[in-house]
């Protein structure tokens, strides 16, 4: 089986694991995922090649979402017919899912956390469970399972596009029996026109939901209360506020973790963590609905499970805090959409009381390098001391449309640059954070690899 693009990595594990023969090819491979491939014994060939492709001879080419028409073995495969073909959320909903209860894991922000908690609670309870995750759990044994046939199967739930031949959402092809929707913003701008526009490809999920299971929603989010009526199937609300049926209250953090209270029907339990901010309680409250509904639990704070939380690590950068220095600390985070920075940067203060905040923000994702949040991204970066503008490769946008970040840096402010490269930014860093008499905090935000300027600055500032 040939497999294209490193998105497809934890698949790609769990197909060897069941006894696939798994290669693949694309234009780079990050960490953490290139040493997961690595260890798996999953060869990741560099650019594309007609020629090795046809060595392979695949049984079957599965084809990622970043690859597109014009690429030279996608032109030639359809051209020849040579090999079958088809994409990875086909693949994932008819060959892993088929006829199992999914747990499907959708919203704008936090499907990596919250299908990791809700994977790694349900497999306390059913050790046949399964789960893809698009990310590196540190609790698991690793980002995907197979698990058994008859188990309850748990996945991150994609809006973003199928395949250059399939353009609905992949969430779509995932045959939700339990269905989680964190929350609606509007993201992906190379894909969806507007916030409506990502408004409908939930409701069109919502309307694949089996009747025999569950909607679990975040009921303080407006974009999703309105949405479409589902007379079909339960709804079940989570929230912080009045009317959910399960609430969270008592929300409390510090520098090794917080706390929260789960309230339903008239019963509350608390849960105390090592995870930070409002949105990972909320993350938590999700997961637990969604476990409760699949495996048919009437009360969620009845779960076997939930005491486990005490232990449970995370996901690796999710917050990860990769240096802990008298003076110095820093986080890596893979936040790039404007509210998951802003609500970062709030728990980071939080959980640092005292230190100035040092914010590095490379724009990366599709979305990131337009210019349509260049605003928004100013006005959550300002809740940093200071932000650092990471190097923009943008140069396959149009001009108009283009991220200028001189022009961010300067709609933030004073405590605000930009640089052209990210060894320059890092050089600034270094130098500021040594001149700094206060302790500080920085953190790394990117969906790529940020040239590792992370790990650089980690071991530049390591205490001997």
């Amino acid at each position: 089986m040939g497999i294209c693009g490193t998105a497809m990595g934890n698949i790609a594990v769990m197909l060897k694991n069941i006894g696939h023969e798994i290669s693949g090819a694309d234009t780079g491979v990050y960490e953490p995922m290139k040493s997961v491939l690595e260890n798996a014994g999953i060869e990741i060939c560099e650019g594309w090649d007609v020629e090795r492709l046809k060595k392979i001879s695949p049984d079957l080419v599965v084809v990622g979402n970043v690859i597109s028409r014009m690429n030279v073995e996608i032109e030639w495969l359809l051209q020849t017919r040579a090999f079958e073909f088809t994409s990875l959320a086909d693949l994932i909903g008819s060959k892993i899912i088929g006829s199992r209860p999914a747990l499907v894991v959708s919203g704008t922000h936090g499907k990596t956390t919250t299908t990791t908690i809700a994977s790694y609670l349900l497999s306390q309870i059913d050790p046949g469970t399964g789960w893809m995750i698009g990310g590196v759990p540190k609790d698991l044994p690793g980002g995907s399972n197979f698990g058994s046939a008859g188990s309850p199967f748990a996945i991150e739930g994609d809006e973003y596009d199928t395949a250059f031949f399939d353009k609905r959402s992949k969430f779509i092809h995932y045959r939700p029996r339990v269905l989680l929707i964190n929350n609606i913003e509007f993201d992906h701008a190379d894909i969806f026109r507007d916030l409506y526009d990502v408004k409908r490809t939930f409701t069109h999920v919502r309307r694949v939901v089996s009747g025999g299971g569950a909607i679990v929603e975040n009921g303080d989010d407006e974009n999703i209360a309105s949405l479409e009526p589902t007379p079909w199937v339960k709804r079940v609300k989570v929230g912080f506020e009045a009317g959910s049926d399960l609430r969270i209250s008592d929300f409390k953090e510090g520098e090794f973790g917080s706390s929260f209270v789960l309230n339903f029907g008239g019963a509350s339990k608390k849960i105390e963590w090592g995870l930070q901010g409002e949105f990972n309680a909320r993350n938590a409250a999700m997961a637990i609905a969604g476990v409760a509904e699949i495996l048919g639990v009437q009360n969620p704070l009845g779960l076997k499970s939930l005491s486990s939380l005490k232990n449970f690590g995370g996901v690796r950068r999710r917050q990860e805090l990769i240096l802990r220095g008298e003076k110095v600390c820093a986080i890596e985070d893979f936040g790039h959409h404007p509210t998951a920075i802003a609500k970062t940067l709030k728990s980071v203060r939080e959980r640092f009381r005292g230190r100035k905040i040092f914010a590095c923000f490379e724009p990366r994702s599709n979305t990131a390098k337009t210019n349509v949040f260049e605003a928004e991204f100013a006005e959550s970066l300002k809740l940093a001391d200071r932000a650092y503008i990471g190097f923009c490769n943008s140069k396959k946008i149009a001009d108009e449309k283009r991220m200028d970040t001189s022009r961010l840096a300067k709609i933030g402010g004073e405590n605000f640059a930009a640089f052209e490269s990210n060894g320059a930014l890092l050089e600034r860093l270094v130098s500021d954070a040594k001149a700094e008499s206060a302790k500080i905090a920085c953190v790394f935000f990117s969906n790529g690899s940020f040239d590792s300027i992370h790990k650089k600055f980690a071991e530049i500032f390591a205490e001997k």
